[in-house]
């Protein structure tokens, strides 16, 4: 059974750093990820990014790009065995990515882009396409027709907050519905939820104080996946570290949501 189908009636979480910083902090964060997920019997997706191509500042940490870092993915899915998902931002990446990565992500700035949707459409992965900022949740039928209208039938839609002024974003609950009315998976990204994006001038910031309170919320909704940037040492991260969750705290917040997921639930629509 392939992933989409394999997920499509449970409960998962994706986890990882923003991204690959190295392979050695790679492979600690998705071993324990994956030891998390054993211990709560919870299916778990390793998420890290080759490259982010939408740093706020030229000089900012992007990551070791697409060679070396789908050399990395493969290795980390090898020796944990974890699924991969992983960003593209070029039409061109999707079938080289393909190869290793079982979840094409399309970032939350590229949600419209009509050829990166149905690149990654063509691959037969699934692709997860985070909500714009910009984007109302009803606006991402939009997203949905090019994806199906390229042959694509696994699809997740993510929130992840929506422009609230100038450097910071707001969560509606309501987009969760909405989105689930799409007739897909809905996952909820509690971390970028709490960035506060250009709001340290060359870098985003964020408040990770407020991910349990966001994480809580959404499984108490009833959203399907639960998506966490995690690392180490969040300080020292050399990406989004602000609003990242600390690696050490994760099987703690994943046991407070696993309670709320257990509870009888209405669906979402």
């Amino acid at each position: 059974m392939d992933l989409f189908h394999k997920l499509r009636h449970c409960h998962f979480v994706i986890a990882g750093p923003c991204a690959l910083e190295s392979l050695e902090l790679a492979l600690e964060v998705a071993q324990h990820v994956a030891q998390v997920g054993a211990a709560l019997n919870l299916p778990v997706i390793f998420k890290s990014s080759f490259d982010k191509a939408n740093r706020s500042a030229e000089t900012s940490f992007r990551g070791p790009g697409l060679a070396l870092g789908l050399q990395w993915l493969a290795q980390i899915k090898e020796r944990t065995g974890l699924p991969i998902l992983t960003d593209i931002h070029e039409p061109s990446q999707a079938a080289p990515v393909a190869e290793v990565a079982d979840v094409l992500q399309i970032p939350a700035f590229l949600c419209r882009q009509t050829d990166l949707l149905q690149a990654a459409a063509k691959t037969g992965r699934i692709v997860n396409v985070k909500k714009g900022q910009f984007v109302a949740p009803w606006d991402m039928a939009g997203a949905v027709a090019k994806i199906e209208a390229a042959g694509g039938t696994r699809i997740w839609l993510t929130e992840r907050g929506t422009s609230f002024g100038y450097n910071n974003l707001v969560v509606d609950f309501r987009s969760l519905p909405i989105l689930a009315s799409h007739g897909y998976p809905v996952v909820f990204d509690a971390t970028h939820s709490v960035q506060l994006p250009g709001g340290q001038g060359t870098c985003s910031g964020g408040d990770r104080r407020f991910v349990p309170c966001l994480a809580r919320a959404a499984a108490a909704c009833g959203c399907q996946g639960l998506f966490l940037e995690t690392h180490p040492e969040p300080e020292r991260a050399l990406c989004d570290g602000p609003n990242s969750w600390p690696l050490a705290a994760l099987e703690p917040l994943l046991r407070e949501i696993q309670v709320l997921w257990n509870l009888p639930h209405a669906p979402l629509l």
